[in-house]
């Protein structure tokens, strides 16, 4: 029975996702070249990419990713690798690649500039073990291993910064599926690559988990971080109250 819903839950996704990426191709506005507002740009986020990633970018599906908050420089490229066909994860190839097709530079700014603004949804719950063994994977890296700390890229936070996208409050199943993608050299990634081949299928759970999690920027104090570039280790000290 969970089979059959699930085939019928992606088969309605798919038919959903088919449907925007029709009328997006068929709107004039989107034409490359044509200059996207801001006010287009929103409407064209909740009418189309709002079926699959919620209106503001808070998607309730864990098959598609939470786009709120989300670092705009980050959306720009992903839609582009997507417009482009260089991303080939298969969810990128069945929802994606005909859903930027018809984008142009312009709305492809535009799109991302709006959902990059918009409030990111609270985090959601998962065992207490699986979180613990994340955030300190997340913070501290399994040096037994060669896995650096997440942190020194995505920051302390995980909310990204001018190199590296916003992980946190991201949905875990989606989060695993990256890693995988990553593993699998489905998306062309080296330093995600080389990282994922290292890590075990229990530990991108754990980090997934943590991940999801994060609803605000977290306590966090007098973390130490491995630096990725060469080795140094690095002490932060943050204290969020809000």
């Amino acid at each position: 029975m969970q089979i059959v819903n699930l085939k019928a839950h992606l088969s309605r996704s798919l038919l959903c996702a088919s449907l925007a990426a029709l009328a997006l191709t068929c709107t004039p506005a989107l034409a490359a070249g044509a200059y996207t507002p801001p006010s287009r740009a929103r409407q064209l986020a909740i009418g189309y990419c709002g079926v699959c990633h919620g209106v503001n970018g808070n998607s309730k599906n864990p098959m598609f990713p939470r786009l709120a908050g989300q670092k705009a420089w980050y959306i720009e490229q992903q839609l582009k690798e997507f417009r482009n066909h260089t991303r080939r994860d298969p969810y990128a190839v069945s929802y994606m690649w005909g859903m930027a097709n018809g984008l142009s530079n312009s709305t492809i700014d535009a799109l991302a500039k709006y959902f990059s603004r918009q409030k990111p949804a609270g985090g959601t719950s998962h065992a207490t073990a699986e979180v613990a063994e994340g955030n300190q994977i997340f913070h501290h890296g399994i040096p037994s291993q060669g896995v650096p700390a997440c942190a020194a890229c995505h920051g302390p936070d995980a909310l990204g910064n001018a190199n590296f996208p916003r992980l946190a409050g991201q949905h875990a199943q989606y989060i695993r599926k990256q890693l995988a993608s990553f593993r699998s050299d489905m998306r062309d990634v080296a330093i995600m690559h080389a990282i994922c081949t290292t890590l075990h299928v229990k530990q991108d759970r754990a980090v997934a988990d943590y991940l999801a999690s994060l609803s605000q920027p977290p306590l966090v104090t007098g973390v130490t971080v491995a630096d990725n570039a060469g080795g140094a280790v690095v002490s932060m000290t943050h204290h969020h109250g809000r």
